[in-house]
């Protein structure tokens, strides 16, 4: 089912057919943007209540989930950081961008990279500020932030854990309240302190 967690940012989850398990997309209605996108049990027949989506941002390149049926339907542009292209060479039409683009609504791709090379926050200013995460960061539900377990961080899970948390403490600059995650549910509130706390803490 897809929540209107903040005004005009819709959130839902779904079954990823790959690794059998809930993955959260999200949906900035007055810009057009969809995070992450894995197909809605509304289908897509709801964008048309809600505006019809013109961008779609990757995470990181393993999100690009089912951007391709969006695609065919509203002819969005996909977006992907440069160094996660090499990903793919099934047709799959992706736009390159640098750390520091500005997309619409000024929403900014931030630098985390470490877990991988194209890994991208995105702070978003509309409603009271949020910050996006990909696998860097997740919840499990509702539960407490998190790293993703190690033996998804390669040889050196200590050390990109340590990249992250560098990552994660510059985003401390920015003005946002709340967080997204790609695995686990919207932290609403007070998102800002907690990131601190764990960067500080863990």
């Amino acid at each position: 089912m897809i929540n209107e967690i903040l005004p005009g940012v819709h959130h839902w989850t779904a079954v990823h057919e790959r690794i059998h398990i809930d993955v959260s997309s999200y949906y900035f209605e007055e810009d057009g943007i969809l995070l992450d996108p894995i197909f809605p049990s509304e289908g897509l027949d709801w964008f048309g209540d809600h505006g019809l989506p013109n961008h779609i941002l990757l995470s990181n390149r393993h999100h690009y989930r089912h951007s391709a049926k969006f695609q065919e339907a509203f002819g969005c542009t996909v977006w992907c950081h440069q160094s996660g292209l090499h990903e793919f060479t099934k047709g799959e039409v992706v736009n390159p961008f640098e750390f520091g683009h500005d997309f619409p609504g000024g929403i900014v791709a931030m630098e985390v990279a470490s877990l991988c090379p194209e890994e991208t926050a995105y702070h978003i200013p509309s409603s009271a500020g949020l910050m996006a995460f990909a696998d860097g960061l997740v919840r499990d539900g509702d539960g407490p932030l998190s790293f993703v377990p190690n033996r998804f961080m390669g040889d050196d899970p200590e050390g990109v854990k340590r990249g992250l948390k560098e990552a994660f403490h510059r985003l401390l600059d920015c003005d946002f309240d709340h967080l997204l995650f790609a695995h686990g549910n919207p932290w609403i509130g007070g998102g800002k302190e907690v990131l601190r706390q764990f960067v500080e803490g863990e």
